[in-house]
């Protein structure tokens, strides 16, 4: 028989939760040996960024030739990182030890695009 990739404990590893120990966070709709005992609903985590950076962003990529921006991703990077954060916090929260069917998306708000939110949406479950 095959070990588990989660380990014996269960636990996925890289995540660390506060209060929580390790999640589990997939965007599969189930974890594969691990079926789902309990659902607790959904958990959301939104973060709003200002997005005068992402109007720069626009126009300095007319400048850029085949080069990354940066200081740019690393924008996202956080914005999506504490997005995860505040999901999985939430899904602690309600007594779960791993979310589901995780979907992030980026939307522009605000007048001409001022702001940019990141938003992570999952279903708590305990396996």
């Amino acid at each position: 028989m095959a070990q588990s990739p989660w380990g014996s404990s269960g636990a996925a590893t890289g995540n660390g939760t506060p209060g929580g120990g390790d999640m589990i966070v997939t965007t599969t709709n189930a974890v594969e040996g691990r079926p789902a005992r309990h659902y607790h609903g959904i958990v959301t985590g939104e973060v709003i960024v200002g997005a005068n950076i992402f109007r720069d962003l626009f126009a300095g990529i007319r400048d850029l030739v085949g080069g990354r921006a940066g200081a740019y991703e690393d924008v996202l990077q956080r914005a999506r990182e504490q997005a995860l954060s505040e999901m999985r916090m939430r899904a602690v929260e309600l007594g779960a030890n791993a979310v589901i069917g995780v979907d992030l998306d980026y939307e522009v708000l605000g007048s001409g695009g001022s702001m940019l939110m990141v938003s992570a949406t999952g279903t708590a479950v305990t396996l």
